[in-house]
């Protein structure tokens, strides 16, 4: 998958992760948390026994990424309400 392609990617599944956790981030954060949420992802669906993760531009990768997305943010709130 090319770079244009994991942009975009993160872009959605962050924006729907903001959503879906009611935080407000710019653009910017919404790429970097979709696309780190897409390794995430990736990783939670293999050690979960999918055979696959976020592989391109397509339903699956916005699933996968947007799952990841979502730890994520949930995971950085629980530690910043900690504090």
């Amino acid at each position: 998958m090319n770079w244009i392609a994991w942009i975009i990617l993160g872009a959605i599944a962050g924006f729907i992760a903001e959503k879906l956790t009611n935080n407000d981030m710019g653009l910017i954060m919404n790429i970097v948390v979709g696309l780190v949420g897409a390794v995430l992802g990736g990783w939670l669906f293999r050690m979960l026994g999918s055979y696959q993760g976020a592989t391109g531009l397509n339903v699956w990768s916005v699933v996968v990424a947007t799952v990841g997305a979502v730890v994520l943010l949930l995971i950085v709130g629980a530690v910043r309400k900690k504090k």
